[in-house]
């Protein structure tokens, strides 16, 4: 397993991936060691200096005013983590727990934190041997970054709060005796960095873009399987219609729908019928696909930029011999984003239920049977599923209206103007989990009518019927449905099927 080196500069968004689904380990080179020292240098020369310094020598928030005697500094950071770890509600699962700890680790490698290289590298061997510091999800407004969560995550560091490790629950304490790491023992300006940021917003959001950038993939694959079923017509998918109008996502959805329809033996069994166009959701699917991709696109170019950003405060710059108190720690360019992914995502449930209906309804699906039943009236068939995936997305209807555009002033008005950004990321995780569930039923609609339709599709829809089927039987009469969408959801969740589609030599963009 290849080790990631942090540097507070070149962490891309599939290495947030890997260290958070896969555990690859992470270090800190030579180079970002001498980085954080320095800096580390330079605080603790203003410290002795005795200079009024926001965050080191004062309070915070309403309480910068507040000039703190050296004796107190230290207790000053405790404190500080243990007042700002207020979150509620359920905990963030040990995949995004990882992911936020490296982001935090890679921002204070950049060397502009003032932290010192023991509590980092602290960090650093909790997040390679395992401890993982139970998170609550809710309680951040995205002012000073995500204070409250990440009070939460630094608390296992300094031997309070909670961790999971090996998958038990434990005090900080007991979690970070048995992975033999010792807790850090906060000075000045510590506390601070390791709370102020944005890391749980971007780290949330990296995971969920990776995974919207594979659902838009699989609703391709989807489009390609339910129009052949419907005996659709891929004229509309022509190179030559969309060169005229070339937005980029567009593009490649309609060469993906393209290529994963050629050969399909189901088209040419029908070629001569006289059907020249389809439905908007069939026809347009390139067009809609195509925009949430160009969405994604934005939304990919915020988060590489900010998962590199330091983002606390105040910022040390030894160099210049500069302390200076900013806002880089303000979610908006994240709230923002992140709510856009949201209303993207929603619009690849909303096609995809309505190439479902087309699928289900006997006025529209050319000749099958009523909800794919294959005795209509006695089994009932595909008719409730669709029930539900329209009760999905109806939810994101409600989910996707943006955080982003709300503000709540905090901390007596010095936090006057919030960005939400937490709120975007954290309802953003529903309608990921939603719009999978959507597109694994509109599959296991689209994989029934290629079985009743009786003549092969194209080899590489074939190819995902059959992998389909080792999961999924067809159904020949009315059984518990949650099994069959719940298997679904889990081949879409693992990837298998776009392994497959590749495997095949089929390039999907």
């Amino acid at each position: 397993m290849n080790t990631i080196c942090i540097d507070g500069n070149t962490l891309t968004l599939e290495d947030v991936e890997r260290v958070a689904r896969q555990k690859t380990p992470v270090e800190l080179s030579e180079e970002t060691q001498a980085k954080v020292q320095k800096c580390r240098a330079y605080v603790d020369k203003v410290i002795a200096r005795g200079d009024v310094v926001y965050g080191l020598t004062t309070g915070f928030g309403k309480f910068s005013t507040v000039t703190i005697p050296p004796e107190n500094i230290s207790e000053l950071q405790l404190n500080l983590i243990r007042s700002h770890a207020t979150s509620i509600g359920p905990a963030y699962s040990v995949d995004q727990t990882r992911a936020i700890m490296l982001l935090r680790a890679n921002v204070l490698a950049k060397g502009f934190s003032g932290i010192r290289l023991a509590t980092l590298q602290t960090l650093v061997d909790m997040l390679n041997k395992g401890v993982h510091p139970v998170v609550p999800m809710r309680g951040s407004v995205g002012a000073s970054g995500d204070l409250s969560p990440l009070s939460h995550l630094a608390l296992p560091l300094i031997g309070e709060g909670e961790a999971e490790f090996q998958g038990g629950i434990y005090s900080g304490a007991e979690a970070m005796r048995r992975a033999g790491i010792q807790p850090a023992q906060l000075q000045a300006k510590e506390g601070l960095a390791l709370n102020n940021g944005t890391q749980v917003m971007t780290a949330l959001g990296v995971l969920s873009l990776l995974e919207a950038e594979r659902l838009c993939q699989q609703a391709d694959i989807n489009a390609a399987a339910s129009i052949d079923a419907l005996q659709g017509t891929p004229a509309a998918f022509a190179e030559l219609v969309h060169a005229l109008r070339p937005h980029p996502g567009q593009l490649a959805s309609a060469a993906n729908l393209r290529n994963l329809l050629e050969g399909s033996q189901l088209r040419e069994s029908h070629r001569g019928c006289g059907n020249v166009q389809d439905a908007y959701s069939l026809r347009c699917t390139p067009q809609v696909h195509g925009a949430v991709r160009d969405a994604l696109a934005y939304v990919r170019s915020v988060l590489a930029i900010e998962l590199n950003s330091a983002t606390d405060n105040p910022l040390i710059f030894p160099d210049a011999e500069q302390v200076i108190s900013g806002g880089n720690f303000h979610g908006e360019p994240l709230a923002i984003a992140l709510d856009t992914l949201a209303i993207a995502l929603s619009e690849l449930a909303s096609i995809s239920e309505r190439r479902m209906e087309q699928l289900l309804n006997p006025a529209l699906n050319r000749g099958l049977n009523p909800f794919l039943a294959k005795r209509p009236g006695i089994d009932s068939g595909y008719m409730i599923v669709q029930l539900t995936a329209a009760s999905l997305v109806s939810e994101n209807k409600v989910l996707a209206h943006p955080a982003s555009v709300d503000s709540i002033p905090t901390s007596a008005n010095q936090e006057d103007h919030v960005s939400m950004g937490s709120v975007s990321a954290n309802k953003l995780l529903q309608v990921l989990e939603n719009v999978r569930a959507v597109l694994a039923i509109e599959l296991l609609t689209g994989m029934q009518a290629l079985d009743l339709r009786g003549i092969p599709s194209s080899p590489p829809l074939e190819r995902v019927k059959e992998l389909f089927r080792q999961k999924v039987p067809m159904l020949q009469e009315d059984r518990t449905a949650y099994p069959d969408v719940d298997a679904s959801v889990e081949l879409l969740r693992s990837g298998s099927l776009l392994d497959a589609v590749m495997a095949a030599g089929i390039d999907l963009y």
